[in-house]
């Protein structure tokens, strides 16, 4: 191996040390004495070494630094006060950090436990209150309320083990609640922030179009009916009311038009994209593909400010190293997982695809969409089987279809809210116009996840899948005089393969 490509990827390699080592402490939580037992003697070997042999030994260094501090917070977030008061009844105030999900029977709560009782507390717990109005994220409440132990797995999910990687021991059972007040500091801003963004994504509009846009622009489905939001699994396009690089990169550019138009230096551009996206990163939640595109497009904008090449391997690296220092739990969830591997795939798999599609009569971006949907298609099935126990079958596409509608519903739900704290009409204007891309996007959901089977939810149609895509690959692969046996032969397989399933 060459020095140059060595060092240029020096730094991939010690941003991926870390993350290595705090995904490890799932498995091994060292104490501090241990980790300096243990790497003061590398630190000592590797000072005397030079180039590449110094730069593993600091890898190594970093990757046990990593394991330490992932021990850390695993302890912090295993740690629960409220834990030893389950069974007990008592006044409860809290402050609530997230939206309220409406369910069949209640509504769950995300909260943060100020006192229970006598028992002063900071300690995040689920709250569930009596179906009818629903606190708003912010709100300083007080209730009566059970401490009880989180439910265990039943039905293949397991409640307890979902909310003890959110550092949540508890569940509270509450009665009826009243406010007192808001919160403030960072969380009260980003409240304010949020609130501003609800009010002006879709106004005027209400029922199943606002929904989807609130979804789509700040990543939350609690307005979506069940039906629809099952309609959105099964076609593959669930992935869109989660936010993702492209909600980034929309008010990136955005920021950047608005800066060139009053002819604003790109620098001051640059620094407006920094503050939008902080921004914008506070008011949907930390959620794992938020921080990871808000990360990026941030180290985006310094990497400019810098005059610094930009890498987005690196990037990718940094987000999944912020996320996993808060919380090293993040790499057993299902939305981590997926939003890096679709990620990954996107930087790895699509320019393959797109080499492949080329001398096809196919327009340009129909290629690239065709090729991004495929990628992430291959790459996310086998998390979303292990994860859920199904796969969206026709994912690609549902995601052709509906792709063209997302940047404009994302920029117009953008500017919608901007401009209407100040012309209130034009963005009633702005938003009615968006109902109808939100009532397409809900349409492609509704037409391709109401297919028979959309979704592959057993062993047999998975192994199906699976040799059609093998299949299909290896035809794909075949020069053209021997393409037409390929086909023949693929055929055969998927007639045997569909012969097989509907025969169990």
């Amino acid at each position: 191996m060459s020095v140059a490509p060595f060092v240029r990827w020096r730094p991939h390699l010690l941003a991926g040390s870390v993350c290595l080592g705090l995904a490890a402490a799932n498995l091994i939580r060292p104490h501090a004495a241990e980790v300096v037992v243990l790497l003061t003697p590398l630190v000592v070997i590797g000072w005397t070494f030079d180039g590449q042999a110094r730069l593993v030994v600091l890898a190594i260094v970093l990757m046990g630094l990593g394991c330490w501090w992932g021990s850390v917070r695993l302890r912090a977030l295993d740690r629960s006060v409220l834990a030893t008061r389950i069974g007990h009844v008592d006044e409860t105030i809290a402050e609530v950090t997230g939206p309220a999900r409406r369910g069949q029977f209640d509504l769950r709560v995300p909260v943060r436990v100020r006192s229970f009782g006598s028992l002063v507390v900071s300690e995040p717990a689920l709250l569930h209150l009596p179906l009818g109005r629903s606190p708003p994220q912010g709100t300083i409440m007080s209730t009566v309320a059970e401490a009880k132990p989180p439910r265990p797995e039943k039905d293949g999910f397991d409640e307890r083990g979902w909310l003890r990687r959110q550092g949540i021991h508890v569940v509270l059972h509450g009665r009826e609640w009243r406010a007192l007040g808001k919160r403030g500091g960072i969380a009260g801003i980003a409240d304010h922030l949020r609130a501003w963004l609800s009010a002006g994504v879709a106004p005027g509009l209400h029922g199943e179009r606002a929904a989807v846009i609130a979804g789509i622009v700040l990543g939350s489905d609690e307005g979506l009916s069940q039906g629809l939001r099952d309609r959105f699994r099964n076609s593959g396009l669930y992935h869109l009311l989660a936010v993702s690089g492209q909600n980034v990169a929309i008010i990136a550019g955005g920021m950047l038009l608005l800066a060139w138009l009053l002819a604003i230096p790109r620098w001051a551009g640059e620094l407006g994209v920094l503050a939008a996206i902080a921004a914008y990163v506070f008011a949907v939640g930390l959620q794992p593909s938020v921080v990871r595109a808000g990360i990026a497009g941030a180290l985006a904008s310094l990497a400019w400010l810098a005059s610094r090449p930009r890498d987005r391997w690196y990037f990718l690296l940094v987000g999944a190293a912020a996320l996993l220092a808060w919380n090293p739990y993040s790499v057993l969830e299902p939305g981590f997982q997926l939003s890096f591997a679709a990620v990954a795939s996107i930087f790895v798999l699509v320019p393959l695809i797109e080499q492949r599609l080329e001398g096809y009569p196919l327009p340009r971006w129909l290629s690239s969409m065709l090729a991004v949907s495929a990628a992430c298609g291959a790459v996310t099935a086998p998390i979303l089987w292990l994860d859920f126990g199904r796969v969206p079958l026709l994912s690609v596409l549902a995601n052709v279809l509906a792709e063209p509608a997302m940047p404009p519903l994302l920029g117009l739900g953008l500017i919608s809210a901007v401009v209407h704290p100040l012309l209130p009409g034009v963005a009633a204007s702005i938003a009615w116009v968006n109902g109808w891309l939100a009532a397409y996007l809900a349409g492609c959901a509704r037409l391709v996840g109401g297919i028979p089977h959309a979704q592959v939810s057993s062993l047999r149609a998975l192994v199906m899948l699976v040799a059609a895509a093998v299949l299909a690959w290896a035809t794909a692969r075949l020069h053209r005089p021997r393409l037409t046996r390929a086909a023949e032969l693929c055929g055969a397989g998927l007639a045997l393969a569909a012969a097989w399933q509907l025969s169990g």
